[in-house]
């Protein structure tokens, strides 16, 4: 048997106010096409398929497509809803309509009859069992009485216990006849971030143990962590990874899919499958001189710019204007203004010159720029020879 296991599309995903369909479009293309070139039977999408609990539109539809897709030729399909879903509109909207036409969406966690644990039959007449289990907040899964009376690491224990529960009630059918799948979004120990996940929900708080995975299963498709790899455990137990580098944080990933290859007792093996469609993504250090002509090779690289050398006025427009495709510029840690308490400094600014406190800020700010003083004194020479702008200066009436 054939499987495909792929998660973490972000759609809708904007890239410092860039908007990133087309992207998103070319790489499910991509997706889809694997699918047909490597003739699978299953597809397995291991949650965050969308960027937002409130996806637009157009990032519907073509989450809608792409499942529609891969359903074609016979291939059986299992979505389940990540931290970045909505669950209820998966659960509500999703499920029912495409269950109609043999896709198996599920946004919340349901028991093993109810939809949590599925039984496909594929085209090629095998059998595989899927235990499916969506990802879980601590809202949901920990009691609030025993979040509020547990210390932080009790906390952490009845969380992982709760997983650890439920993914053995969904995998106590297994058979030792059929290809039997776990698939979940979750946080486990080990796993190497991505650069694009939330935070909050990879957390120490959110690390599950691999060993709460039976050894029945023949392979564990993971979702919510953005980098492919293998985490040890007591069966094959994978992150596919995201399809497209969501951010300047995952620009050394390389975006894939995962190949599976199982069969009733027979451990599955995994390859990966690149992705292809999204932008490369890319950070260009150095002075100015250098990263323009560093960027001026880097094609249709999306960049971040950060320059050593001290900030000036019109700087980052400059850098926008030789490299169009340039989303973020910064100065590094060494040329960062870094603004002292200006208030013990009040009884030192008595006596001192309108133009000489500019220039105490723009050392405070690490800002080297002679037209700024130029500037500011023309303007100060214009607001002080209007005796009503001089009013204004100095609060008299």
């Amino acid at each position: 048997m054939k499987i495909l296991h792929t998660s973490d599309w972000h759609v809708g995903k904007v890239l410092k106010g860039r908007d990133r369909h087309d992207e998103h479009a070319a790489a499910l293309g991509s997706i889809v096409r694997t699918a047909r070139d490597e003739d699978v039977e299953v597809v397995l999408i291991a949650g965050d398929l969308f960027e937002t609990a409130a996806p637009n539109a157009r990032a519907q539809g073509l989450v809608m497509r792409t499942l529609l897709a891969l359903r074609e030729d016979g291939r059986q399909v299992v979505a389940i809803a990540g931290n970045h879903d909505n669950q209820n509109l998966l659960d509500a909207v999703y499920r029912p309509v495409l269950g109609e036409l043999g896709l198996h969406v599920l946004g919340l966690p349901k028991r093993p009859g109810q939809g949590g644990t599925v039984a496909l039959r594929t085209r090629g007449g095998e059998t595989a069992n899927v235990a499916a289990l969506p990802f879980l907040s601590h809202r949901y899964a920990v009691r609030a009485a025993e979040v509020l009376l547990h210390d932080f690491a009790e906390h952490t224990l009845d969380y992982a216990r709760q997983v650890a529960a439920m993914v053995a009630l969904l995998t106590e059918g297994f058979t030792g006849d059929a290809v039997n799948l776990v698939m979940t979004h979750a946080t486990l120990l080990g796993g190497r971030r991505g650069g694009g996940e939330r935070d909050v929900q990879t957390s120490l708080g959110y690390e599950l143990p691999a060993s709460m995975f039976p050894p029945t299963a023949h392979y564990v498709a993971l979702g919510h962590l953005h980098r492919c790899q293998e985490i040890p455990g007591p069966c094959p137990v994978f992150y596919s990874g995201s399809p497209l580098a969501v951010d300047f944080g995952e620009q050394d990933n390389d975006p894939s899919v995962l190949i599976v290859t199982a069969a009733p007792g027979v451990r599955a093996d995994a390859r990966p499958v690149p992705v292809t469609g999204g932008r490369p993504l890319r950070t260009l250090r150095g002075t100015l001189d250098h990263v323009i002509a560093e960027g001026e090779q880097a094609g249709d690289a999306y960049l971040r710019v950060i320059l050593a050398e001290p900030g000036r006025a019109g700087l980052g427009d400059l850098v926008r204007e030789r490299l169009p495709n340039t989303l973020e510029v910064m100065l590094d840690d060494a040329h960062r203004p870094r603004p002292g308490s200006r208030s013990g400094d009040r009884a030192s600014r008595v006596g001192r010159s309108p133009q000489q406190l500019f220039a105490d800020f723009l050392t405070e700010e690490n800002v080297e720029d002679p037209r700024l003083n130029a500037m500011f004194a023309e303007l100060l020479d214009d607001v002080t020879s209007d005796p009503s702008g001089l009013a204004a200066m100095t609060g008299e009436a």
